[in-house]
């Protein structure tokens, strides 16, 4: 039975812990949690393909690309517990009977490095989501933007009151909905009181 390190296996869950290397390494090529890792990594790197194919509009990367961030996030995860693990813990845990060994600073630098990557990419992950999913919820429905109909316009009836009314389209020129401009003719004024009488005097003699 080989020996086990706690170093390596640290920084194994830093390097290639997306792909289960930790897990491999420490269980063998059939741990079933060491391949879980790969649809994730997969599915996410494919979502970032389609990203850089198809723009930021896709959908389908909205939904890939945390699955990526998500198993770095588990792989820092795994770094940092296999690295704050004390050694006699460790090697009574996976190098039972064998004399224990000192580790020294590089497990902890490991876990400095997989604490700076896991937080980075963690936040980086909720906030990729939590904006997709806000832009997806604010995008207008298909069926509504396709209407067309009168544009309601609100009208003020009274003191803090409105009223919402249909507003007619302006009607273009030539069109069978404009009515052609009545010209307006000047009335003839109406007779003085002294062109009245005169016409009487006159129609009596």
């Amino acid at each position: 039975m080989r020996y086990r390190s706690k170093t390596l296996t640290t920084w194994l869950a830093v390097l290639g812990g997306a792909l289960g290397l930790h897990r491999f390494y420490l269980r063998g090529p059939r741990d079933p949690w060491g391949w879980l890792y790969w649809p994730l990594t997969l599915a996410g790197l494919a979502g970032v393909q389609r990203m850089r194919a198809f723009g930021q509009d896709d959908r389908i990367a909205w939904l890939l690309i945390p699955l990526l961030g998500l198993a770095i996030s588990a792989a820092m995860l795994s770094a940092i517990v296999h690295g704050l693990t004390p050694d006699e813990t460790w090697d009574a845990r996976h190098n039972p009977g064998r004399p224990g060994r000192r580790t020294g600073w590089l497990p902890v630098l490991g876990v400095i490095t997989a604490l700076l990557i896991g937080a980075t990419v963690l936040m980086g992950t909720i906030a990729f989501a939590g904006q997709r999913f806000f832009e997806w919820r604010l995008q207008p429905a298909p069926a509504a933007a396709g209407r067309r109909g009168p544009i309601p316009e609100t009208v003020r009836t009274a003191p803090g009151r409105h009223s919402t009314r249909a507003q007619r389209p302006a009607p273009t020129p030539g069109s069978s909905g404009s009515r052609p401009r009545r010209c307006c003719r000047p009335r003839p004024s109406a007779p003085s009181p002294r062109c009245a009488s005169s016409r009487r005097r006159r129609s009596r003699r």
